[in-house]
């Protein structure tokens, strides 16, 4: 079975399938076998022939370059831009926690290292209609420690503490923050850090530039070692 880690963040929009993508590209180019899970995924564009595309997956696998199949990466794919849970209800799909599960046994079984990524932050619902699920029904479900995407600049720091509290509060394992958009010498991205790291007790793992296509602070098998 693989060893697993969750990819959460402090909201949409802030780079967790970007950060995603650099860490499934980290331990494949180190020539680990890995692979990507995302329970669910709204917001894409339709081919000629109709069928949905997975977008996300799509750039983690163009990204890392990894000949995982696009049907195996995500079991619930939405056309429209909004929370999971939302639609589902408009695309009359709802997200059945046993698929998610199922599928994410799959992988297990075949990979050694499975990254997962939330949708949006870590209180999104993705079912409600049907079934009530959040995203941290998910992590608890299948078992994931996290590690917490949020971008470096202005307001980070009371997303980072609101998004750790809660996470505390709920029993689901941290093991750090990950920073996007970071920009080495700004004093107040700089401040950010510091005041992260103070106030919620976890370390910054790792700072990422708007471009960079590796992760310059984590090499392959200190990001495995975050993994369970």
């Amino acid at each position: 079975m693989s060893r697993n880690l969750f990819i959460t963040g402090t909201g949409t929009e802030i780079g967790k399938t970007y950060v995603a993508a650099l860490i499934v590209k980290t331990l494949h180019d180190a020539g680990m076998n890995v692979a990507y899970y995302k329970a669910a995924m709204s917001g894409n564009d339709r081919r000629p022939d109709g069928t949905l595309i997975p977008g996300d997956a799509l750039f983690v696998k163009e990204c890392a370059q990894i000949s995982q199949s696009l049907d195996s990466m995500c079991p619930y794919v939405y056309e429209h831009a909004v929370s999971p849970h939302l639609a589902s209800r408009l695309e009359g799909n709802p997200v059945r926690m046993t698929v998610v599960k199922v599928k994410f046994q799959e992988l297990c079984r075949k990979y050694d290292y499975v990254v997962v990524e939330g949708s949006g932050g870590i209180t999104c619902p993705v079912g409600y209609d049907e079934e009530r699920i959040q995203l941290e029904d998910i992590v608890r479900n299948l078992h994931l420690p996290s590690v917490m995407v949020a971008d470096a600049g202005l307001g980070t720091i009371n997303g980072v503490v609101l998004t750790h509290a809660y996470m505390q509060q709920k029993g689901l394992p941290l093991k750090g923050i990950i920073f996007n958009n970071f920009h080495p010498g700004d004093v107040m991205e700089e401040d950010n850090r510091r005041m992260c790291e103070e106030m919620t007790g976890l370390s910054v793992l790792a700072c990422i530039a708007k471009g960079d296509k590796v992760i310059h602070s984590l090499k392959a098998e200190g990001l495995a070692a975050l993994f369970e």
